[in-house]
């Protein structure tokens, strides 16, 4: 059942079929669910493994949509030209081995949703077509000249900042602004570890189903080293390695640690030095950017000022406003961080007062 059938499901209630009940995770159900009722395009921006198709079926089960179809089409799987008759169809004898007529996945997703996955993969043009049924619903299979107008959702999904990709003049920048109408970011599992031992037990829960037997149990040391890995390959790298422990577990009742300790497990590599993205070169960006469109006299306030008080505010959201927590992920004192939360309740008085005058 769904959070459209259940008028008092919250907001941040988590989505059936997701585990996570981190400040992050919450805050992607709360969008998810705002969004969902609604006709609007949704990208969702994420690495590899963070769970985007299931938000994306989330998406289409909570919308008026639901009873419609759901079609997925990869778009990093396929060549330019099977890419195009994919979407958009053909008609006999368009190309070469063109036997049949064929509908294209808009057509067959008509009065449902679509998701695009790997968009930034798209050639320039299909990017062209693509723009052309958001904004006009409309487009013609290859090789016929008749339009066929559709209606459906349009969800993509992403692995890589698009920006990049239309600096680099490998992505439109209209497509990206008709694509991007709603953004959902899904963090990476080393940004929220709290949510690993919910679900380690959820796929030991799962496989030992599987394999028809009782779910073995996990100690403290085995969590210990899954706690430490960062994790460059999210909830599926995870998903793996419990299925392949509860496999090699056999008939024991208790999985030994050292089946974890593959070499990549072993390494313990710190988090946030995976495949994450490139902090001095977003930091750059920021700074470039600041002094482009900054005022002058004010731009270490701005930037500085500005990054200090966005990084205290979202880590204390995840640390569900727990003082002591958010110090300790910050690396600050607590009172250090108390007295920068007094000078931000100061400073937002001063500015409520002068727009008062």
């Amino acid at each position: 059942m769904y959070a459209n059938e259940i008028p008092d499901e919250p907001l941040d209630a988590p989505l059936p079929g997701i585990v996570g009940e981190s400040a992050a995770m919450k805050a992607v159900y709360e969008r998810t669910r705002l969004v969902a009722p609604t006709r609007a395009s949704v990208l969702l921006i994420g690495e590899t493994g963070t769970g985007k198709e299931l938000i994306a079926r989330a998406l289409h089960r909570l919308s008026p949509r639901a009873d419609g179809p759901y079609v997925r089409v990869n778009c990093g799987a396929l060549s330019e030209s099977l890419l195009e008759s994919e979407l958009f169809g053909h008609i006999k004898g368009a190309f070469t081995g063109a036997i049949d007529n064929k509908t294209g996945r808009f057509e067959a997703a008509h009065g449902g949703t679509i998701f695009l996955d790997e968009i930034s993969s798209m050639s320039p043009k299909l990017q062209v077509k693509l723009l052309r049924v958001l904004q006009e619903r409309e487009f013609e299979r290859v090789g016929e000249s008749r339009t066929i107008r559709v209606d459906t959702r349009v969800i993509a999904a992403t692995n890589e900042l698009l920006e990049d990709a239309i600096d680099e003049g490998r992505f439109r920048d209209d497509l990206y602004y008709r694509l991007n109408v709603i953004p959902i970011h899904l963090p990476p599992l080393r940004e929220r570890p709290e949510d690993i031992p919910r679900l380690v037990r959820h796929f030991l829960e799962r496989y030992s189903e599987e394999n028809r037997r009782d779910p073995p149990d996990l100690p403290a040391e085995a969590m210990k080293l899954l706690l430490a890995h960062d994790w460059p390959g999210n909830v599926r790298e995870l998903e793996n390695c419990i299925e392949r422990a509860v496999v090699l577990a056999g008939t024991e009742q208790t999985i030994n640690p050292e089946t974890l300790r593959t070499p990549w497990l072993g390494s313990r590599r710190l988090r946030g030095r995976g495949r994450g993205p490139d902090l001095p070169a977003l930091i750059q960006q920021l700074v470039r950017a600041g002094i482009q469109y900054g005022s002058d006299g004010l731009l270490y306030q701005q930037l500085v000022g500005g990054v200090e008080r966005e990084l205290i505010e979202q880590i204390l959201q995840l640390c569900d406003n727990v003082q002591v927590k958010a110090a300790s992920r910050l690396g600050i004192n607590r009172n250090t961080l108390h007295k920068k939360l007094d000078d931000f309740a100061k400073e937002d008085g001063s500015k409520k007062m002068t727009n008062d005058q």
